[in-house]
């Protein structure tokens, strides 16, 4: 209508400027000749008349022919909506339903509409609130049968209460038939997976030759079988590792299944009772199968990095974990442990200058590998500094010994210092840890591009990435031990001070819980190389002495203790403390000393954050329990930190994880 009006306005205004000109040239003629006075007035009246009388007739016919043009659209659109192929349905926000024509009536006259119509409404609310939006198009399951629900509102009035009240006129779609293609289509895509006997070096050291054989047929004949049940193509890629083939639509059976093929291996029987374990990576993510594959080996790093036994399924850009319950195998041969040390020396020479940092809150183990790195960088002539800020309450006396020595108080740094002295000429070494958002200053990872990362936790999905060398060994005790075996293979001589064989001892000890926990061959041959130097045990004990207070407090911890399946402690520390993680981790500790406990968490708030700490005699992996929640660590050590959740509701996520964990095994 409005742009009619616009259509007529134009007409009238030429009209107007006609008759401006004709009465300018009358007026110019009878200015000349003044006889044509009189009949220019006359032929300008009847002019004026005429031109009013036709504008008119004009308007009439204009608007005659919109009214039908209307009506005609009008017609259309109605017969549009009553005879729509789609089921369709006009309804307000309030609930009130306008219409709907005789295919929605059909399409659902058995089925109870109105509760689908309600989440839409609450939807459209939503929309409207959050976003200011004005369409809405979704997919909805009704039944047997998949509707794409499109529509567009517009405000119809207020409720007495003064709430805008939308109405939309909404479209059914059915899009089943879509759906269930794209299904197929998905399905039929392939997945690529990699295998690896986690342990055939050991087989083929321990087992005689005659029967080495025999016992990798079995696990070949294991491997087939499983992917022939998966209708999968198996191709052996080397002696230990093998590469497959199926399609998407299996996966999901393998999942229900938690890849059954890790405990099935491990039946097979050997002269020695070794237990055969493997490591799977499976990839659905990327264009192409190349893309895919390259996926499954980045999978298949973090598997091993979390000592082997399980499976690992890369999918929508997310990891899942399977298996991984059982202790870590050691290594025996040192081979790796020598192509590191001399790798790193190299780099430490080509840097311009060392800088070495261990996880916030940092623990003797992290300030132990921080020494003995420290004094290899030392040794070959760099400028090196450790970087600390933060500690627990029983390094804060260590470091206070450590800073009494004249090198030490240069030496030692905090952030500030570290981000002045940092250059992409530096090399950064990480020990202790391997999370990006877990090291002691996150900022200096993107000052450098030579990071070296030495850490024995199981690997996450969160590892710091681009990092020029790597001595990641989560069969290792501790970062101490995997340092002193770098400091053993050393080209120069290292000469290590009192203070940093006791912190490298400390470092052992603490994470092996005197020697309790997670110790192989290479834990007390490490431990040895540091009695041949000297360490004073005595010494060592008293770092970890704990005061009367802290002791009352811990003792109060575990008096409050709560059972769940009869051998998993659970306790709660009520109050805020800023060393709430430390007290936690002891509490923990604690409470494995009590007899048929086989697991313990203990949860606290230092203040700013939630933390919970995990322990375990073996038979529990606390670390895939407090995995769920963010955390990490190893199967009897673990932890894990949470912002936004309170004590009591980290208790019963830890609880409702801990009874999942149950189900599962």
């Amino acid at each position: 209508m409005l742009s009619s009006r616009k259509i007529l306005d134009k007409i009238t205004s030429k009209t107007k400027i006609y008759l401006f000109i004709i009465l300018i040239l009358l007026v110019l003629l009878c200015v000349y000749e003044q006889k044509y006075i009189i009949p220019a007035i006359i032929i300008y009246i009847i002019l004026l008349v005429y031109t009013f009388w036709a504008n008119g007739r004009k308007k009439d016919e204009f608007f005659k022919h919109l009214q039908e043009l209307t009506f005609d659209v009008d017609s259309a659109a109605k017969s549009t909506l009553i005879n729509s192929p789609f089921p369709l349905i006009i309804v307000e926000t309030d609930g009130n339903i306008v219409w709907k024509n005789n295919k929605f009536v059909k399409e659902f006259i058995n089925i109870n509409i109105n509760t689908y119509l309600e989440d839409i409404i609450k939807e459209i609310k939503q929309d409207i609130i959050n976003n200011g939006t004005k369409s809405i198009e979704k997919q909805i399951d009704i039944q047997d049968k998949t509707y794409k629900v499109i529509g567009e509102y517009v405000k119809n009035k207020e409720d007495k209460n003064g709430e805008k009240i939308y109405t939309t006129t909404l479209y059914f779609i059915d899009n089943t038939n879509e759906k269930e293609i794209t299904k197929k289509y998905q399905d039929s895509k392939t997945c690529v997976g990699i295998i690896i006997i986690d342990n055939y070096e050991e087989l083929a050291q321990r087992i005689s030759e005659q029967e080495l054989p025999q016992v990798i047929a079995a696990v070949e004949k294991e491997i087939y079988e499983w992917t022939g049940n998966i209708d999968g193509l198996t191709i052996k890629k080397d002696r230990d590792t093998f590469v497959c083939l199926f399609e998407k639509k299996y996966l999901e059976q393998i999942e229900n299944e938690k890849f059954n093929i890790l405990d099935t291996i491990k039946k097979i029987d050997t002269s020695e009772k070794m237990t055969i374990t493997l490591s799977i990576a499976v990839s659905a993510e990327g264009n192409t199968n190349s893309d895919k594959y390259k996926a499954a080996l980045s999978a298949m790093d973090i598997a091993l990095g979390r000592g082997g036994d399980q499976a690992v399924i890369k999918k929508d850009g997310n990891f899942v974990f399977y298996g991984g319950r059982s202790q870590e195998v050691e290594k025996r041969t040192k081979v790796k442990a020598r192509i590191i040390a001399h790798a790193l020396e190299e780099l430490i020479l080509e840097a311009k200058n060392v800088m070495i940092m261990g996880h916030e809150n940092g623990d003797i183990d992290a300030m132990g590998a921080s020494l003995g790195m420290y004094r290899l960088a030392k040794t070959l002539g760099k400028e090196t500094y450790i970087v600390s800020q933060t500690a627990d309450i029983t390094l804060a006396g260590f470091i206070e010994s450590l800073k009494k020595e004249p090198e030490y108080q240069v030496a030692i740094i905090d952030k500030n210092e570290a981000m002045a002295k940092i250059t992409p000429e530096t090399l950064l070494i990480v020990v202790d840890t391997h999370k990006k958002n877990f090291v002691e200053v996150p900022e200096l990872l993107d000052e450098t591009e030579k990071i070296v990362i030495i850490d024995h936790h199981r690997k996450s999905t969160d590892a710091i990435g681009n990092v020029s060398l790597v001595f990641h060994e989560v069969y290792a005790s501790s970062a101490s031990e995997l340092v002193i075996e770098i400091l053993q293979y050393s080209k120069e001589e290292i000469n290590l001070t009192d203070l940093e064989i006791e912190a490298l001892y400390g470092g052992i000890m603490v994470d092996t819980k005197d020697f309790t926990f997670k110790t192989g061959v290479r834990t007390f041959e490490a431990a040895a190389y540091l009695r041949k130097l000297g360490v004073d045990i005595i010494k060592v004990k008293k770092i970890f002495q704990m005061d009367l207070e802290n002791y009352n407090i811990i003792a109060g911890i575990v008096k409050n203790t709560e059972l769940i399946n009869g051998t998993i402690g659970i306790a709660v520390y009520e109050e805020k403390n800023k060393n709430a993680g430390l007290i936690c981790a002891k509490a923990a500790d604690e409470l494995l000393k009590i007899s048929d406990i086989t697991a313990s968490f203990v949860i606290g708030n230092d203040g700013t954050k939630t933390c919970i700490s995990g322990r375990s005699v073996g038979d529990i992996n606390v670390q895939v329990i407090l995995e769920k929640m963010g955390g990490g660590g190893h199967i009897t050590v673990a932890g894990a930190q949470l912002e936004e959740l309170s004590l009591e509701e980290a208790k019963e996520l830890v609880i409702k994880n801990i009874k999942e964990y149950l189900e599962n095994e």
